[in-house]
């Protein structure tokens, strides 16, 4: 009979995020040999990664690092909440985070083929925390701006759970007030571009396409239906561009006012939310 203690069994379950039992049984099978079990849960549990691979993963966190010039965002996403807001979750997504803001690689497939500061692959990484937390995880996303000031926010939809909502806002000069404004005004009303000339042609043309067929369906006069489709688009226009929404902590001024109040700018900003 293999020689191990209740403190090893616990041991393994904190290196490894497996189950007691799978524990036991991965010690028994390695004589009581610690490493060689944490080898077999891997093994085991790697062999689990692509039966996991059909499942939803619409838990997760958002994670972001700015200093200076350099900001990063990246969603890693889970199967259940429980996994989430687990330390070795966070811990995993803190390092790729890390590794993502050393890299600077804004390609997503281009980043999971990047090498850690251990050797292995980003993906490789990604891979054996399927294996050893027992669930589908997935990096689904990854955001660099870099050159200028860049201002972020982290929101937690729920207290127990960590951050599910983070955007990154680069500025042309560093204003951290009104950065960390903008970023939590961004946070609620998720703008998705950021003024009108960002917002596409073809985006433009369909909205004015649905608000002709609109006015038409709701029989507004002939003569007025131009004037009711222009001041239909350029209210999308504003609902969807970040400098002419109406800003959040104060109404009767637009973001771009107060930007301007702080003497700066926005030229791109990422918003990410988990499962959106």
């Amino acid at each position: 009979m293999a020689s191990y203690t209740a403190e090893d069994v616990k041991r393994l379950r904190e290196a490894t995020a497996a189950g007691m039992l799978d524990c036991k049984k991965a010690l028994d099978e390695a004589d009581g040999d610690y490493q060689k079990a944490v080898d077999i849960i891997r093994v085991k549990g790697l062999k689990g990664v692509t039966k996991r691979e059909g499942r939803t993963t619409s838990n997760g966190v958002v994670l972001a690092k700015a200093e200076g010039n350099v900001g990063v965002m990246l969603e890693i996403n889970c199967e259940t909440d429980f996994v989430a807001k687990g330390e070795r979750f966070v811990e995993l997504a803190e390092e790729l985070l890390n590794h993502l803001f050393a890299s600077k690689l804004g390609d997503l497939d281009a980043f999971l083929a990047s090498t850690l500061p251990t050797g292995a692959t980003v993906q490789a990484r990604v891979d054996e925390g399927n294996a050893t937390l027992g669930e589908k995880i997935e990096l689904r996303r990854i955001a660099v701006l870099d050159g200028s000031p860049v201002a972020l926010y982290l929101h937690r939809t729920s207290p127990d759970l960590p951050p599910q909502v983070g955007v990154l806002v680069q500025m042309s000069v560093a204003a951290p007030e009104a950065g960390k404004d903008v970023a939590q005004h961004i946070a609620a009303f998720s703008p998705q571009y950021v003024n009108r000339d960002s917002v596409p042609a073809e985006a433009i043309a369909n909205e004015r396409r649905i608000a002709e067929e609109t006015a038409r369906n709701e029989g507004k006069p002939e003569a007025s239906i131009s004037k009711i489709v222009e001041g239909r688009v350029t209210g999308f226009v504003k609902e969807v561009s970040l400098l002419e929404q109406a800003f959040a902590k104060d109404a009767k001024k637009t973001v771009q006012q107060i930007l301007d109040e702080a003497k700066t700018t926005v030229s791109a900003f990422h918003r990410f939310r988990v499962g959106q």
